[in-house]
């Protein structure tokens, strides 16, 4: 059953850390989905930055059900449509693209674009959308900016994404507009391509610590 968009908010809220996944391999899909519920995180953003994208999404769908999984770095119809098609039930998109934002609430899919400025967020408004992801947050001005940028938005939720690590996770958690915060370092690639899957169920239980004390 396809989820509403409110209930995609809710659960990456539940969350509060959306791990962004780049894939080499499809095999290491359900490893990994595994490991992230192991560490107490059943949510997903598997990115179209690989040829494996659509083929990891389809593997964890069918063998990780319970999992809340989205696909990221989505910039074209066509691998929406292939993320569609593969099982994912939230968009994410590093930028504001209207055409792909339209094509997404056409197909019923939820979707979280990239935005880093007022403009952005009252893009998302005027198409009803009620979260955004705010990237890339470091450079974009960070923690300070984000707080300026929340005040005149105070309906708008926010999943910074982009240089967030352990050192900073706590200070964008604080803001009450944070939903969640996308990150990868409890996903490093080189860890899933080493096949260390324990090393990152651990990473992803202190990141989950961590969060919690937010």
């Amino acid at each position: 059953m396809a989820l509403t968009g409110a209930e995609v908010v809710k659960r990456i809220a539940a969350a509060r850390i959306l791990p962004v996944v780049v894939l080499d391999r499809a095999e290491d899909a359900v490893p990994l989905a595994r490991a992230l519920v192991d560490g107490g995180l059943p949510v997903a953003e598997v990115t179209f930055r690989t040829a494996a994208a659509a083929e990891s999404l389809r593997r964890i769908r069918a063998e990780v059900p319970d999992m809340l999984l989205g696909a990221g770095t989505v910039l074209t119809a066509e691998q929406l449509d292939m993320a569609a098609e593969a099982g994912a039930q939230f968009i994410v998109t590093p930028g504001f693209n209207p055409a792909i934002v339209t094509a997404a609430q056409a197909l019923g899919l939820p979707i979280v674009p990239g935005i880093n400025n007022p403009t952005g967020v009252e893009q998302a408004m005027s198409f009803g959308l009620e979260a955004v992801k705010f990237f890339p947050a470091e450079p974009s001005g960070g923690v300070p900016f984000l707080k300026a940028l929340t005040g005149p938005y105070p309906a708008m939720r926010f999943v910074p994404t982009g240089g967030i690590g352990v050192a900073n996770l706590a200070n964008y958690l604080a803001l009450p507009a944070v939903l969640a915060c996308g990150g990868s370092w409890m996903v490093d690639a080189k860890l899933i391509r080493e096949g260390r899957f324990d090393e990152i169920s651990r990473l992803t239980a202190e990141a989950v610590a961590l969060a919690r004390t937010a």
